[in-house]
């Protein structure tokens, strides 16, 4: 068997829309025409709209697709399980809605060979995107180099890639500083890409952000208020951490 080259993490909670829109069958198509071994990595977390038996079924006849099934809790919780189960060399973490679509990669997946540890997708222009989101934005960018001195125009993109050893560094650091643990509800955890990047950075990994498409996708599951105050309260627990040496760098 050839060692696989690439994991596609796709964390997953309540996508019956989006399956419906044939977002996996972009994913497939995609990852097959690709000439290095792949395999894709679906965290189901706790879908409670049928989206289990959806992935479990697309599984059954596309070869290469795993699908993991969590109790709820999550997005950052699902990243984290499909990456340290990834058996890729790199890992690539996409969303379902495929807001940015996973060609992308094809932008990312090359700096790797140029020393890159990271390469994290910036989303330029923001198409679709409402006007206050944009103005959101611009503030926890600001937020974020106040706080944590992060020098990237994006954190938020949830289209990043890691070469392996790093994957499983920086979430087996993530995962023992505040171990995971069901809730309810809808959880986007705005700091949890915040995270990463600060333990990327404090652990001295190259870490590349580029430009990629990226479209505005409709969602209930996403309040910017409530995210954004969430974002500021998950960015001072970040700061806690470091300080508290609960990362233990």
């Amino acid at each position: 068997m050839k060692t696989l080259w690439l994991t596609v993490v796709i964390p997953a909670y309540n996508e019956k829309v989006n399956l419906a829109r044939g977002t996996l069958e972009l994913v497939a198509g995609y990852l097959v025409a690709r000439k290095y071994p792949w395999e894709a990595v679906i965290v189901d977390d706790g879908s409670t709209d049928g989206t289990g038996q959806l992935l479990d079924d697309f599984a059954g006849i596309h070869q290469n697709f795993r699908i993991i099934h969590n109790p709820h809790m999550g997005k950052a919780a699902s990243v984290i399980t499909g990456a340290l189960a990834g058996k890729g060399e790199i890992i690539l973490f996409t969303d379902m809605d495929q807001a940015t679509p996973i060609s992308e990669a094809d932008k990312l997946l090359p700096e790797f060979a140029a020393g890159s540890d990271i390469v994290i997708g910036s989303r330029s222009g923001r198409e679709g995107a409402p006007f206050f989101r944009k103005v959101l934005a611009l503030g926890m960018v600001f937020l974020r180099a106040l706080i944590l001195r992060l020098p990237f125009n994006d954190t938020q993109c949830g289209f990043k890639a890691f070469k392996a050893p790093a994957a499983r560094r920086i979430f087996s650091i993530m995962r023992s500083a505040h171990p995971l643990k069901p809730i309810s509800g809808p959880a986007v955890n705005p700091g949890f890409d915040v995270e990463l990047l600060y333990i990327g950075r404090k652990l001295g990994y190259r870490i590349n952000e580029l430009p990629v498409v990226w479209r505005h996708q409709k969602t209930e599951r996403v309040s910017f208020i409530k995210d954004s105050m969430n974002g500021i309260r998950e960015l001072l627990l970040v700061r806690w951490r470091a300080l508290t040496n609960a990362y233990k760098l």
